[in-house]
């Protein structure tokens, strides 16, 4: 991470307006360089969880909150890679227990508004599918669709099973209709991924559309924390014209204020374009 390097050719793309006005923008694109994701993960006990998160994340991790289980508290775990950072919010699967769900509907209205998004677990071989089902338009509603990415955890325990070190055409298939079923129950916003760890199957699609369905302030620190073979260039394109997109948004934010004076907002849409340009060009600096 070298942002002093980063900063100064978007410092010179700003020369042209009140200091103030230039040092506001750089302030929050500093902000926006040291953004803290926040990403929940969920599924029925042995649906896999642990082994995605090592398998997806390169970060050292350490825990949040020594919780107590018996207080219900999602776990949280803090991921770094250098010096940034991500959270893992550890979210109690559905579906195990009546009275348990009544008790997590609160805690996922709780803690939906503050998640980037939700990595939902569903084991390859899951066909008790009617409580998750009820629970994503309950409780995650219309509000929270478009935070969530469905994952099918174990395809390599799809039928026809075998302890082979690929995925056998039929269990392919199966997959294939997993995901049109899982479209069907759920109308995901994002499309469905299936993976498994064990063969390292479907990780690279699953880490692209992971970054995709991220908020675009969110792509980049979570592309940073990934496993070296998941930061492909697909995820890299993504994640730098993200930056670049928020850094316009940014311009637009400060124009609109009502202290600025006409004649600097009209510099600031001048150079709003080689701004977002330069943005994308010095991310490698900033991630």
């Amino acid at each position: 991470m070298n942002n002093s390097k980063g900063l100064q050719p978007l410092q010179n793309s700003l020369s042209g307006l009140p200091q103030w006005v230039s040092e506001r923008i750089l302030h929050q694109v500093s902000q926006l360089t040291s953004y803290e994701p926040m990403i929940g993960i969920m599924g029925k006990t042995g649906a896999g969880k642990s082994s995605l998160c090592n398998a997806l994340f390169a970060g050292e991790v350490s825990p949040v909150s020594d919780v107590a289980a018996c207080t219900r508290e999602p776990l949280r775990f803090r991921f770094q890679v250098g010096g940034r950072f991500m959270t893992l919010v550890d979210l109690p699967g559905v579906g195990e227990s009546g009275a348990r769900d009544t008790e997590y509907a609160a805690l996922y209205r709780e803690q939906l508004p503050r998640l980037d998004l939700v990595l939902w677990l569903i084991k390859a071989d899951d066909r008790a599918l009617s409580v998750d089902e009820h629970f994503y338009h309950k409780v995650i509603g219309e509000a929270y669709r478009h935070k969530v990415l469905f994952v099918i955890s174990q395809s390599d325990k799809a039928e026809p099973t075998s302890r082979g070190e690929r995925l056998s055409t039929e269990q392919k298939q199966n997959m294939s209709r997993k995901i049109c079923l899982l479209h069907e129950l759920f109308q995901p916003v994002h499309p469905v991924c299936a993976v498994s760890v064990r063969l390292q199957w479907g990780l690279r699609v699953m880490a692209e559309r992971m970054i995709r369905s991220l908020p675009r302030e969110a792509s980049s620190p979570v592309a940073v924390q990934l496993s070296a073979p998941l930061r492909t260039d697909a995820v890299n394109k993504k994640a730098r014209d993200d930056f670049g997109e928020t850094v316009g948004t940014l311009l637009d934010t400060v124009s609109s204020m009502p202290l600025i004076p006409p004649p600097v907002r009209t510099i600031i849409q001048t150079v709003r374009d080689t701004v977002v340009s330069v943005a994308r060009t010095v991310w490698s600096f900033f991630f």
